[in-house]
């Protein structure tokens, strides 16, 4: 074979074998793009089922994918850091006041918050530094026999995984129960005047980075004369605590719920980097298919915690999963 030929031939086999090759190749991601599809929807339906599975009781458990079963563990004790209620001042960002939240007619049973869409976040700094925010679903504000009477008194439950402690717990309010700095807040309560608080048992909950965000959920249930419940969930994993629902007789008055990232306590802020675009989704459960009610923006935040996105528009949904759902995002109109 004379050279030239020679050379036709290795040119026109190398041809060939890179046109095998980027076939295989292309042939490999089509068949592996609906493996990974598939998994997702796998762990999507598990994070879905195992809210709906009961907790066997009082205290802290933790269950992993693909299980379906909840494992008792060791409870924490949260710290005496306060997620203040609003305080009324104009905020042009998110929180303090300033948000949506999903409202209902009559009385919601559970409510769960989810972010479907986050793009653009790099990055979020807090109280302590980077990666420290809270995830709160709020009750609206209450008037429930907790209040004992007190007038001016109102009731208040948060659900708050910490991320710079941490842990995922519940917080309890007496709002505006103390008339004076040298009043005393009920028997185990923690004064914060004009009003007490306190914590529930908290469940401890390994770092998730604000990358993660897209696969944070929290829920939150109430049951009138039983426990009120709080499941957080990652991509694989999730924790719950719960307690009686006597403290704050949430199960009695539970008609908002309002959802968000926020800072981490003390009426801090999450701060995120430029170009950050959010979805928010709340769903509700108040036995029937109605469409809640987008309530909002002023005033229907409840907690003194802030961001600095903007709010977008807010849309309601309704039928076997109701929800509200809106936009957050630096520059959203």
């Amino acid at each position: 074979m004379d050279s030239m030929k020679f050379n036709a031939y290795w040119m026109l086999r190398s041809a060939f074998a890179a046109s095998l090759l980027s076939t295989v190749c292309l042939s490999y991601a089509v068949a592996a793009a609906p493996v990974a599809d598939v998994e997702a929807q796998a762990r999507e339906a598990w994070r879905e089922a195992i809210v709906e599975t009961e907790v066997p009781g009082e205290g802290c458990f933790y269950a992993t994918y693909p299980n379906n079963s909840w494992l008792k563990v060791g409870c924490t004790t949260a710290p005496n850091r306060p997620f203040r209620p609003r305080t009324g001042a104009i905020s042009n960002t998110v929180g303090d006041g300033n948000d949506y939240a999903a409202e209902v007619s009559g009385l919601m049973t559970r409510s769960i918050g989810s972010f479907p869409t986050v793009t653009g976040v790099t990055s979020e700094t807090g109280l302590d530094g980077p990666n420290d925010y809270s995830l709160q679903l709020n009750s609206n504000f209450m008037t429930t026999a907790a209040c004992h009477g007190i007038s001016g008194c109102l009731s208040w439950q948060q659900f708050v995984y910490s991320s710079g402690v941490g842990i995922a717990f519940m917080q309890y309010w007496l709002i505006n129960y103390s008339n004076s700095k040298t009043d005393k807040c009920p028997a185990g309560w923690n004064h914060d005047y004009p009003n007490c608080y306190k914590n529930s048992a908290a469940v401890s909950v390994p770092l998730q980075v604000i990358t993660e965000l897209a696969h944070l959920q929290l829920s939150g249930s109430a049951v009138a004369n039983g426990k009120d419940t709080l499941i957080f969930t990652t991509e694989t994993e999730a924790y719950t605590t719960s307690g009686s629902d006597k403290i704050v007789d949430l199960a009695t008055d539970w008609s908002e719920s309002e959802f968000n990232v926020f800072g981490d306590g003390d009426g801090s802020a999450a701060v995120f980097n430029n170009g950050s675009t959010i979805k928010v989704r709340i769903g509700v459960f108040n036995g029937t298919t109605d469409i809640p009610t987008c309530a909002g923006p002023t005033d229907a935040g409840t907690t003194a915690e802030t961001n600095n996105l903007n709010l977008g528009k807010c849309s309601a949904l309704g039928g076997a999963k109701p929800m509200i759902n809106f936009v957050e995002a630096l520059g959203a109109k």
